[in-house]
């Protein structure tokens, strides 16, 4: 069999009848099937059964990421077809995604070009889709011209290489990057876009979050290990210059209270490195993407080693403590200009009780589904 086409399903019993026979038309005398995967409370299910060539998995499992892995899991074609079932899409587009995937292409998306007016919402064409794009374009080094398009064909054994998890609408996030970080072939084609008919599923805040998280999920050395980096350098630079009296700037010589911005910032920095290698392993274990680093590793941290590393930096903290009350005592209790050098320690010890609880969530986040 060629072609699998996958219709994910739920409540679309005006529309469902329309886009099988758009289907059956455009892929006449070829060797196809349809697969309606459906979640439906209303008669969707029941008028897809009453075309032969259609395969209806009912499986009552919310989510579009839901609907499409449980086609893909019955599909039996080359080449896997994937469109709404709500007549958004013009299926008698289908054999362009075919003839890309006959040259050679690996993942074709169809960008929506011809957009029927009140189609798509503003927020969706100029806000919503350009961000997702420019992200995807920024992180993976992968221009798309329309990510949330939900007409794509792909082969079915590159679609089985990106192992894909998510259950919701950021799926259609999940395949680009997978493809893009996979090296996949891909190609966008022009396509309609017509108006849906029925209540719309979509839930603009709610699946703008889960796109938007799917992708901080897969590049969190941009967004949290360089940025954490960065502001970690920056406050132990401003607090190395506030302890040696060296920070002037326009002749105005700082003494105590850049030093609490600077512990700010160590802080802060060092808490999005924490939270970017926990990314990671969530993603390795989680969401099965590869990487070689973590691997690496796996075979020289452990949670023993992670408390050792908390508690040196907080025994260091409390010996810059120690160095204090020995002054205290030296000076008679009497008053002393210490409060620099007690910022300082004061970091060190929130760094290793950082460590510490890290070293614990590192060790939960990476135990691996069975």
């Amino acid at each position: 069999m060629k072609v699998s086409v996958i219709l994910p399903s739920r409540n679309e019993e005006k529309t469902i009848g329309i886009c099988i026979e758009k289907i059956n038309r455009a892929l006449k005398g070829k060797s196809y099937e349809i697969i309606v995967s459906d979640s439906s409370s209303d008669r969707s299910a029941e008028i897809a059964k009453s075309y032969k060539n259609v395969k209806v998995i009912k499986h009552n499992l919310y989510g579009y990421g839901n609907a499409i892995l449980q086609g893909i899991e019955e599909a039996e074609g080359d080449y896997i077809i994937i469109g709404d079932a709500d007549d958004t899409y013009d299926f008698s587009e289908i054999p362009k995604f075919v003839s890309e995937l006959d040259k050679g292409y690996d993942f074709v998306i169809g960008k929506r070009s011809r957009i029927e007016k009140g189609a798509m919402p503003f927020s969706h064409r100029y806000i919503g889709t350009p961000l997702f794009n420019f992200l995807i374009s920024w992180f993976f080094g992968k221009k798309v011209s329309d990510i949330n398009s939900g007409f794509r064909g792909i082969r079915r054994e590159k679609l089985q290489e990106l192992n894909l998890k998510t259950t919701g609408m950021e799926l259609a996030s999940e395949m680009i990057v997978k493809a893009a970080k996979k090296g996949l072939k891909i190609k966008e084609i022009p396509i309609s876009y017509s108006k849906r008919k029925g209540e719309s599923k979509l839930r603009a805040l709610n699946d703008g979050w889960k796109h938007l998280r799917f992708i901080f999920l897969y590049s969190p050395n941009y967004i949290f290990l360089w940025t954490g980096l960065i502001l970690l350098i920056l406050g132990f630079l401003i607090m190395s210059l506030i302890l040696t009296g060296k920070l002037v700037l326009f002749g105005i010589h700082f003494k105590t209270h850049p030093l609490f911005i600077g512990a700010a910032l160590v802080i802060l920095g060092y808490q999005l490195i924490l939270t970017g290698i926990s990314a990671r392993i969530y993603a390795h274990n989680h969401l099965g993407e590869k990487d070689d680093y973590l691997e690496r590793l796996y075979h020289y941290f452990t949670l023993e080693k992670g408390i050792f590393a908390g508690l040196s930096l907080i025994f260091f903290g409390f010996l810059i403590y120690l160095y204090v009350l020995i002054k205290w005592l030296a000076a008679g209790f009497g008053e002393l200009d210490t409060i620099n050098i007690s910022i300082f320690a004061l970091t060190f010890i929130v760094l290793g009780l950082q460590t510490i609880f890290s070293g614990f969530f590192f060790s939960m986040v990476g135990i691996k589904e069975s």
